[in-house]
């Protein structure tokens, strides 16, 4: 199993991002696929989460109406389109097969958003 993120950077207040993740070893498009966050000091939590074909959503409060989640079952891929940044989603940022929780022990690298101005 593997994750690839990417995407992530230096952002001031206010902007975008568009965060990927390339998935292998497992079936990706019978996943639910989640993105999670860890930010300094903090424990890891789940930011949105996708169902495999539908494609229903779910978000953290915190970033409702701010992030999208979305995949690509063609490609093995999920995406997290992220606007109106704040200071309190600068976080590493993971992908992860599960809905509830996660279904496997190896996590990716995981990609920096850093929102500062």
């Amino acid at each position: 199993v593997q994750f690839v993120e990417s995407g992530g950077g230096l952002v001031r207040p206010g902007g975008s991002l568009r965060l990927t993740c390339v998935a292998s070893g497992f079936t990706f498009s019978t996943k639910h696929m989640s993105w999670y966050r860890q930010a300094p000091g903090k424990e890891r939590e789940r930011v949105a989460r996708i169902t495999p074909t539908i494609g229903k959503t779910q978000y953290l409060d915190a970033v409702e109406g701010r992030f999208i989640i979305s995949r690509d079952n063609s490609k093995d891929a999920l995406y997290l389109d992220m606007s109106d940044l704040k200071p309190e989603d600068t976080a590493v940022y993971y992908c992860m097969a599960g809905g509830a929780s996660p279904l496997f022990d190896t996590w990716g690298q995981g990609t920096q958003v850093t929102v500062s101005s």
